[in-house]
């Protein structure tokens, strides 16, 4: 696998989950790739709209119980999540997390999102506050009868 940057790695999937919700995980132990792990390992389990919202809950709560929580940003994390579901979209089910990163590098930088957004845009308070769509290209849409359109 490539360098991904996941401080995780050494977790299986349900414990990472587990430590990351009930807080344990250490936030020096979380990075851009880990939000992205997170989110692959929902959009697996539950559906689009749902798993952004676990995300958003999730992110949130864990922000917070660190004592950051200014760091909890409603677009950036909504539209890191149809990133990432358009990606699983079109990568087997049986692909474990580094092929799927693999097959994807485009998600483990951090700056994909500046492909949609603005650079102002993004860093709005609006943006961190609500959710904002893009103002450049529009985020890749579900193809029929899926729908990760949230």
């Amino acid at each position: 696998m490539p360098e991904t940057g996941v401080g995780t790695l050494h977790l299986n999937d349900e414990e990472f989950v587990e430590a990351f919700e009930s807080c344990r995980l250490p936030a020096a132990q979380f990075h851009h790739a880990d939000h992205i792990r997170l989110a692959w390992i929902y959009l697996g389990r539950m559906s689009a709209p749902e798993a952004a919202e676990r995300m958003a809950e999730s992110i949130r709560r864990f922000a917070a119980h660190n004592g950051m929580p200014e760091k909890f940003h409603v677009t950036m994390t909504r539209a890191w999540a149809r990133l990432v579901a358009a990606a699983r979209e079109r990568t087997p089910p049986t692909a474990s997390f580094s092929e799927f990163v693999s097959a994807h590098p485009h998600l483990l930088d951090k700056d994909s999102l500046l492909k949609h957004y603005s650079k102002d845009r993004l860093e709005s308070p609006a943006a961190r506050a609500s959710w904002l769509e893009p103002n450049l290209i529009p985020l890749p849409k579900a193809t029929p009868g899926r729908n990760f359109d949230f």
